[in-house]
């Protein structure tokens, strides 16, 4: 173990595997610090909800979860358990414990410093895949590749810091697109390396599960904050089944079939299947924010417009990310089965950005009801084409010829 501590960085590649490959207890350890930032990100927005606080949440989100998403991917593709790269870990975990700190006034006088901080931590990074280069030729290409592009945008970022709001906002802005545009443009390179599939997969259900935590942590927070009563427990528990309607929709059918069209170079469906966790991330941190709020007030008293339209855009955002997910989910069944499966999701997130707009009158627990019952009845909705999927035929249906051809 000790030997293994001051080797090089190491390829790694699935066939070589024994076993499946999971999270060690250094990636584990590693998310904690994401499970703060992204506290912080909610408590922000709980604080302003606006239009503007869910801009300023949305603009924040994006780096932090992209910070998460680059460490994953270099060590789906490298081993991490040296010295060097548990001493990066370190270091990359104090940097987003700083970005966090810093994202009350994201925007605004702390922006400065979030900016510094994501520099910082794409420096890491790039000096992780620089090292991964110089000790592995086979994937110098491809971590040359990636030190371009994210250098690129942080030295944007680094430019950004000296500039007022507005500007520094538009530099985020086009710093973001590259570091995003990266990985899309380096197909070629990435089939040579592909990252772990299982890997990857399990990394980012646990991601989600650490976003999901927030919808817990918002029942939990608003009841322990406020005086019980009936009306305010049961909203609290038709926000756990909330969130556990989508946690059942995601996990239920988790899939990472779309990432595998990597091995051959088409990064488009990989990443848009990736992306698509972004929005689906910031919907259920900002879910669980809504259903705090709506424990507060009294369940017979109306929300304010803000928190009406907080909650159904947040669950109206997961079902759409849910309807694109599952819709390049190739091993869920065939296209036909999959196009249903986004219908329902999209229905579904229509009808609840209709409670946003016209459930003006709609009490607390009116609106978390019918919100509730709109991701209820997707979880019903599939265990019944679950159950009539693998419902044996009948002697009258197999006896039924054939069409011909």
């Amino acid at each position: 173990m000790t030997k293994a501590l001051w080797q090089p960085p190491r390829l790694r590649r699935d066939e070589e595997q024994v076993s499946e490959r999971h999270a060690t207890w250094l990636e584990l350890f590693y998310d904690l610090v994401f499970v703060a930032a992204t506290a912080e990100l909610a408590h922000s927005l709980s604080g302003n909800i606006s239009w503007t606080g869910c801009l300023k949440f949305a603009i924040l989100f994006v780096p932090i979860w992209w910070c998460w998403v680059g460490a994953t991917f270099y060590a789906t593709r490298f081993d991490i358990g040296s010295i060097v790269d548990r001493l990066f870990a370190l270091v990359q975990m104090a940097i987003v414990a700083a970005m966090a700190v810093n994202v009350h006034h994201g925007l605004s006088s702390s922006g400065s410093g979030f900016a510094i901080c994501y520099v910082l931590f794409r420096v890491t990074l790039i000096l992780q895949y620089l090292n991964a280069g110089h000790h592995i030729p086979a994937a110098r290409s491809l971590t040359t590749w990636y030190a371009t592009g994210f250098g690129l945008s942080a030295g944007l970022w680094l430019v950004s810091a000296f500039l007022p709001p507005p500007l520094r906002l538009g530099l985020w802005v086009v710093s973001l697109a590259i570091d995003l545009s990266t990985p899309l443009s380096a197909g070629r390179l990435v089939a040579k390396i592909p990252p772990s599939m299982p890997h990857v997969l399990e990394r980012i259900g646990l991601f989600t599960l650490i976003v999901l935590g927030e919808s817990v942590i918002g029942v939990v927070g608003g009841l322990a904050e406020h005086e019980w009563s009936l009306g305010s427990i049961l909203v609290g528990l038709l926000g756990l089944a909330i969130a556990f309607s989508l946690w059942w929709l995601y996990f239920d059918t988790a899939d990472g079939s779309p990432l595998k069209s990597m091995k051959v170079g088409k990064m488009r469906v990989a990443l848009t299947w990736l992306y698509a966790h972004l929005p689906l991330a910031m919907g259920l941190v900002a879910a669980g924010v809504g259903v705090e709020h709506l424990i507060a007030h009294d369940a017979t008293a109306i929300p304010s417009s803000a928190e009406r339209w907080l909650l159904c855009s947040a669950i109206a955002t997961c079902l759409l990310a849910l309807a694109g997910i599952h819709y390049m989910s190739c091993a869920l069944g065939t296209a036909r089965y999959r196009k249903i499966l986004s219908a329902y999701r999209t229905a579904s997130a229509v009808l609840v950005l209709l409670l946003a707009m016209v459930g003006d009158r709609l009490s607390s627990l009116n609106l978390v009801t019918l919100v509730a019952l709109a991701c209820v009845v997707q979880v019903l909705l599939d265990l019944l084409r679950s159950s009539v999927a693998t419902r044996p035929a009948t002697a009258t249906e197999t006896s039924q010829p054939s069409k011909p051809t």
